[in-house]
């Protein structure tokens, strides 16, 4: 059981990357080491040149994500983590995989619409491409599973669409998978139950963001603890009074924080609900909230501040990442070029 995610280095992280992603990253390394399997992390430096960006902020964002990673206990030594860019066999893959993705099938990408629609002057080939370049970071390793949020279902079934189509076409495979030679592994997407959607505290009837929220809005990872106090007391609930401590479709501020307590503190929301009958009011909610992010996130913040001061060290890691990375990745290119007939024969 092979476990592959990715994460984009732009942007601030976040509550909604780390109960969304980073902790579910986690424990996937610990379900593939159980399993006798690797784990593989990408920080997908080469996904965020696909809109407008400043290269030093690039690789700044690209060793702070690194370095959170780290803190949050993937471990170089028990997992495979590198960096997209020092892989070429998969920028590689991405074009051998355009002869089996259908143009439809990018051009109906929530993504590329939301995201070309936010571009200015130029609307990149790169940002069409990129479901494309998603599949071949997983698929170049053979992954069995990919943790991804929710928002990603849609990328996760194309991967799995171009698979299915190449084993078919390249490989004898019925169109369901079945029969044929299996030269890429179809994978499987697995979705969090908890904390997977976590919401703009500001506004939240959307997810929180690094792009669209509001600084109060969003919670971010390297937030001081009596700032994150202060973006909690602000959260949007609502105004029915008596407070009512409850989820609910007409309760979007006070559902959020239910959730985000509920996935702090490793219960499900419906424990939390149960917790909060003698709360006076959302403002315990709210505090309750907070103690339990503060706790959670005070690790990380100690351990990320020690190994972000030695980028050496980072780039040693990478490296030794990349080494295993590749040795995974090259044969995968080899019998992707030998099925379809690019190059010599092997």
């Amino acid at each position: 059981m092979r476990v592959y995610s990715g994460i984009q280095p732009t942007g601030r992280k976040h509550l909604g990357n780390y109960l969304g992603a980073i902790r579910h990253f986690v424990t996937g390394q610990e379900d593939a080491s159980a399993a006798g399997d690797d784990a593989i992390f990408c920080v997908v430096d080469l996904h965020a040149t696909t809109v407008a960006y400043d290269p030093a902020e690039l690789r700044d964002r690209t060793y702070d994500t690194i370095a959170l990673l780290l803190a949050a206990g993937i471990d170089p030594e028990r997992s495979i983590l590198y960096r997209q860019g020092d892989v070429p066999e998969v920028p590689e893959l991405t074009w051998l995989l355009t002869a089996v993705t259908a143009h439809g099938d990018l051009n109906r990408m929530h993504q590329f619409k939301e995201k070309s629609g936010q571009q200015r002057e130029l609307v990149s080939a790169g940002l069409f491409l990129y479901p494309v370049l998603m599949a071949a970071d997983v698929l170049a390793f053979r992954a069995d599973r990919v943790p991804v949020g929710d928002d990603q279902r849609q990328h996760v079934e194309l991967m799995r669409d171009i698979a299915l189509r190449f084993n078919a076409r390249f490989g004898g495979a019925a169109p369901d998978g079945t029969g044929g030679t299996e030269i890429l592994t179809v994978p499987e997407g697995i979705y969090p139950t908890s904390g997977a959607r976590i919401m703009d505290l500001q506004a939240p009837e959307k997810k929180m963001s690094t792009s669209s929220s509001t600084p109060e809005g969003a919670l971010y990872l390297l937030d001081e603890p009596k700032a994150m106090e202060k973006k909690f007391k602000r959260a949007v609930t609502d105004s029915e009074n008596p407070p009512v401590l409850r989820r609910g479709p007409e309760k979007a501020g006070v559902s959020n924080l239910i959730d985000i307590l509920a996935a702090a503190s490793d219960r499900t929301p419906d424990e939390v609900e149960a917790s909060l009958v003698d709360a006076r009011g959302y403002g315990d909610l709210k505090a309750a909230t907070a103690d339990a992010v503060i706790t959670l996130l005070a690790p990380v913040q100690e351990r990320y501040a020690a190994l972000r001061e030695d980028e050496a060290a980072i780039e040693a890691a990478l490296a030794i990442g990349a080494e295993k990375a590749r040795a995974i990745a090259r044969p995968v290119v080899a019998d992707v070029r030998e099925a379809m007939g690019v190059g010599p024969r092997a």
